[in-house]
């Protein structure tokens, strides 16, 4: 039996075959008319918008801070950080609480989630140095879901304390 010219993918249970790459999951969240994804490893917990208590002084994207389960939490506005017009609550708004490295807790307001997506390494495309609108200098990624392209937010730039260019 020859097997040069037979190519097989290996497949485990979740149907993933092998040579797909590394699978990112990210959730999918509206900020004005844009679909953003969060990479999910960063997520602890999504909360309904709630009292934030304003801090004075505190950078114009930064409203304020929420208590969640005794915890104080930063919240940030991604609509103010990336330049757009100024959060409009509603009944879907949502803040994302993220948890990074130090176990630093910031919660960011997005106005709705949509849906979690599986992105692949080939699914992704990167985004070039030549993107330098302001919220595109937060992007890492372009993620392909079927016909639907996803922003794929890069937050240790989002976070960062240089001012968009």
């Amino acid at each position: 039996m020859d097997n040069t010219s037979t190519e097989v993918k290996v497949v485990d249970a979740l149907g993933i075959t092998e040579d797909s790459g590394e699978r990112i999951q990210y959730i999918v969240v509206k900020v004005g008319s844009e679909n953003y994804g969060i990479n999910i490893a960063y997520v602890d917990n999504i909360v309904r918008m709630q009292k934030i208590t304003r801090v004075p002084r505190a950078q114009e994207y930064f409203r304020g801070i929420i208590n969640l389960r005794g915890e104080v939490v930063p919240v940030m506005s991604l609509r103010r950080r990336m330049g757009l017009d100024d959060d409009e609550f509603t009944k879907d708004s949502r803040i994302i609480i993220l948890k990074f490295e130090d176990n630093a807790l910031l919660g960011v307001v997005v106005d709705s989630v949509r849906e979690v997506v599986t992105l692949s390494e080939n699914e992704i495309d990167e985004m070039g140095s030549e993107a330098r609108s302001d919220s595109a200098t937060f992007i890492n990624g372009v993620g392909k879901n079927g016909e639907e392209l996803i922003s794929l937010l890069d937050f240790q730039k989002v976070i960062g304390e240089k001012e968009a260019v």
